[in-house]
């Protein structure tokens, strides 16, 4: 961290805490070229060459270097960079997309910018000597993807063809899903406490879409779980989140009252939550998370704490409706 001498700090976000997740993020931008440079850059007869050919290139470099550009920009190691230069024939314009990708702990939205800002500044260069009243402007992200936010798309939109080149992926909707939600806690079944877990589930699962029928709150009971869990299921409930009872102590037996109703199990879903949310505390692996199919309803068993009920919907929101999908015969993806 830097302090300046007035108090003023600078410092790189800390994203050590953050989940590596896979980024993508696209920008956009324009050069206004008037017709006479216009026709010269797309029929390639510039004096210094081919403008929208170097300006890809550029567009590549801009991006991996966006770090030592921006001071307070991580560096991160790109897996993928494409550069386009577009001719828009009726604004004699060249439009600019860069889109980038990765798999880190913060998104590549600067790298994209830069990237597109890189080749603007390229296409300028190289035209300039044709026509020195040139302009660039309304660089911006088109969308990012990733981290727990999942899809952002720019309130200016984009076109038709802008979203069938890169079909920006959302979240899967949970839309007519029936779920459920049921807390498991002894002290907060006694009213010692408020529980915050459930209503942050029910929460989550609305924004996905789905219609949560039943929210309900337990003691640390196996049997009677089960036996509820076995009732859901058999009253048309595709989708029941427990949360509690998953650690090690004496009265946390939720994954027991699962084994007791299941009819099947899903070991990798709990492999999945303790392997992602190791990632924020190696306390995850102490945890007993875990799914199963009663039936084609399938039934998830978080921890208690609503910091860990967060982390956990981040993780399994792009599987859900896959996994009710194929639970209820559909195919695989």
């Amino acid at each position: 961290m830097h302090e300046r001498e007035d108090g003023a700090h600078f410092h790189m976000a800390d994203v050590r805490r953050k989940r590596i997740t896979a980024r993508r993020a696209v920008a956009i931008g324009e050069l206004s070229a008037g017709a006479d440079a216009f026709a010269q850059i797309v029929e390639r007869r510039l004096p210094k060459g081919d403008a929208m050919v170097m300006a890809e290139i550029a567009g590549l470099q801009g991006a991996k270097n966006a770090s030592q550009l921006m001071p307070l920009c991580h560096p991160l190691p790109l897996e993928y960079i494409d550069v386009r230069c577009e001719p828009v024939s009726e604004r004699h314009a060249i439009r600019v997309y860069c889109e980038v990708a990765t798999f880190a702990r913060t998104g590549v939205e600067m790298e994209a910018l830069a990237g597109a800002s890189a080749a603007l500044l390229t296409l300028y260069d190289l035209t300039k000597p044709v026509e020195p009243a040139l302009s660039f402007g309304g660089v911006r992200l088109l969308f990012k993807e990733g981290g727990k936010k999942g899809l952002w798309l720019h309130p200016d939109g984009m076109s038709d063809a802008e979203r069938e080149h890169y079909k920006p992926r959302g979240l899967a909707k949970l839309d007519g899903i029936s779920a459920a939600v049921i807390t498991l806690s002894d002290r907060a079944s006694r009213g010692e406490y408020t529980d915050a877990s459930g209503p942050l589930l029910v929460e989550r699962l609305r924004e996905l879409g789905a219609d949560v029928h039943d929210v309900e709150l337990h003691p640390d009971e196996p049997a009677p779980l089960a036996a509820r869990l076995r009732e859901l299921a058999g009253s048309g409930i595709k989708l029941i989140l427990c949360t509690g009872g998953t650690g090690l102590g004496p009265r946390d037996r939720t994954p027991e009252a699962l084994a007791m109703a299941a009819d099947r199990h899903v070991d990798g879903i709990g492999e999945l939550f303790r392997s992602e949310s190791s990632q924020h505390t190696p306390m995850a692996w102490l945890s007993r998370a875990d799914a199963v199919l009663v039936g084609s309803t399938l039934v998830i068993a978080l921890p208690g704490s609503a910091k860990a009920v967060a982390q956990g919907m981040d993780i399994l929101a792009p599987i859900l409706a896959h996994a009710i999908s194929m639970a209820a015969g559909g195919g695989h993806a």
